[in-house]
């Protein structure tokens, strides 16, 4: 993003803003988090979904949580706008893909170079929960997925977790077998094992 008279404003301080009317303000916020949709519409291929034409349903989500987010909420507004773009994307693609019966409902969000340690999202089914979730049942959320994400490193070669942490950044291919030092057909077939080992976890 270019420098913006926003930088060193809090989301908080920029929604407020925004509610006062401040259009730039808004544009600035949905550029800042415009990456959490490109992010989860990638891991939505690589677990096995169609992706196409999901890029405006995850901004409109971006949209919507920032017209939903209530400031004196515990949870942050980045946590809230992932949870609300990763639910609409869901619902999105389970409708079009309903009679193939794809699970899902387990798919997970992978973020950074370590997604491992990084991933500090609170998971929940919808944004309306996201107030509503107790201590006991977050911690019971994030056991469940650092037990997926520990089934996930050891599903994948160290290989394909390079090829996938470039490929949720939004890399391209070519910037990608830059990086990496490979043809660019194997980090198309890398992430076509990725897919397929990721497709059936349960």
């Amino acid at each position: 993003m270019k420098q913006s008279i926003y930088d060193n404003k809090s989301d908080d301080e920029i929604i407020t803003i925004i509610r006062k009317g401040d259009r730039n303000a808004e544009e600035y916020l949905l550029e800042k988090y415009s990456n959490i949709v490109k992010k989860e519409i990638r891991m939505l291929y690589i677990v096995g979904a169609e992706t196409e034409d999901l890029s405006q349903e995850g901004m409109i989500a971006l949209f919507s949580a920032i017209g939903d987010y209530k400031i004196e909420s515990k949870a942050s507004f980045s946590t809230f706008a992932t949870i609300c773009v990763k639910n609409k994307l869901k619902t999105a693609v389970t409708a079009s893909n309903r009679q193939k019966h794809m699970p899902l409902n387990n798919y997970i969000s992978m973020y950074g170079n370590d997604y491992k340690e990084n991933s500090e999202i609170m998971i929940a089914d919808s944004k309306s929960e996201i107030n509503n979730t107790n201590p006991e049942e977050l911690i019971l959320e994030k056991e469940e997925y650092r037990e997926k994400y520990k089934e996930i490193d050891e599903k994948l070669s160290v290989f394909e977790k390079k090829v996938v942490n470039l490929y949720l950044q939004g890399l391209s291919y070519t910037k990608m077998s830059e990086i990496l030092n490979k043809p660019k057909k194997s980090i198309d077939n890398a992430l076509a094992r990725v897919r397929k080992k990721l497709s059936k976890s349960d």
